[in-house]
């Protein structure tokens, strides 16, 4: 219950920490129009005289304590620089920065893109209306049309080898990702809620690291940092070595590390490696190839 009380409290914040420019613009017009009407209107400015004024500057206290309080409320929302997150606090940062509006441009960098995806395609649909929103989604995952031993299999001896048909398998999962999300593209525009691009890019690579970017600003950065060594089922086909066992690599839950260019010098630094890293991987990368389909395998069990 208290995890509940908690999630709220800080959706609430943050709700707070985006109108808090209304909020201080609202506030110094009130003032203004107020102070207006008293230099103006005499008979109501003689009226209320110094009550006017008065009033004035209660509104321009009150207001700046308000605006200082959701400053507090925001700073303590954001985590410090390098701190370790949880995968809630990057989608619901996620949604925090698409639903500011404007030009967002959301990157990652990961396994299969479900950590990614998945979350985000649920975020998209309940975006609340801006035409003016444009959202672009880039997404970096291995090649597993190329022969890789982790993920693979591991026969009876202990060897880990190549798994074909476990990479054509990871090769499908990619491919539905990047269709649930394109399936979001019409959707977006046809409820005004934005313009949405979405580009799926392989290369030849270790699937051990996991990159996320928000705009230029901020960085998450983590690992798969378990290995889960198991018997295939008619899901994910059947293994090279009858007595063999797949290899996978787990980490949809393991802790990240945030990066933000408010964080300093050293922060910043790190972005901006992060980002010429990926955009280097990127620039090497060529777009998904299709997938075969696989007839589903009778179960060993």
């Amino acid at each position: 219950m208290s995890d509940t009380r908690s999630s709220w409290s800080e959706r609430l914040a943050a709700r707070w920490g985006r109108a808090e420019s209304t909020v201080t613009k609202l506030f110094l017009a009130t003032v203004f129009a107020v102070n207006l009407l008293a230099q103006f209107v005499k008979p109501l400015g003689d009226a209320l005289q110094d009550k006017v004024y008065l009033g004035g500057a209660l509104f321009t206290l009150v207001g700046y304590v308000l605006y200082a309080e959701v400053q507090r409320l925001n700073a303590a929302l954001q985590p410090r620089a390098g701190e370790a997150v949880t995968p809630r606090d990057l989608e619901r940062e996620f949604e925090d920065a698409l639903e500011s509006g404007g030009e967002v441009r959301l990157t990652a960098m990961g396994f299969t893109g479900e950590t990614f995806a998945t979350p985000l395609k649920t975020i998209l649909q309940r975006l609340s209306k801006d035409p003016r929103r444009k959202v672009r989604l880039r997404v970096l995952v291995p090649d597993f049309t190329k022969e890789i031993e982790v993920p693979g299999q591991m026969g009876t001896d202990g060897k880990v080898s190549d798994a074909p048909n476990f990479r054509e398998h990871l090769r499908g999962q990619i491919a539905d990702y990047e269709r649930s999300l394109k399936s979001q593209i019409g959707r977006m525009a046809d409820a005004r809620r934005g313009v949405l691009t979405v580009e799926f890019r392989v290369l030849h690579m270790s699937p051990s690291l996991k990159l996320y970017f928000i705009n230029d600003d901020v960085v998450y950065e983590g690992i798969y940092d378990k290995l889960d060594l198991r018997r295939p089922d008619s899901s994910n086909t059947t293994p090279e070595t009858p007595e063999g066992r797949l290899l996978d690599l787990m980490g949809y839950d393991s802790l990240l590390t945030r990066w933000s260019v408010n964080g300093g010098s050293h922060a910043r630094t790190i972005i901006e490696r992060r980002r010429e890293l990926f955009e280097t991987l990127w620039n090497a990368a060529h777009e998904l190839t299709p997938v075969t389909r696989l007839p589903a395998q009778p179960s060993t069990s």
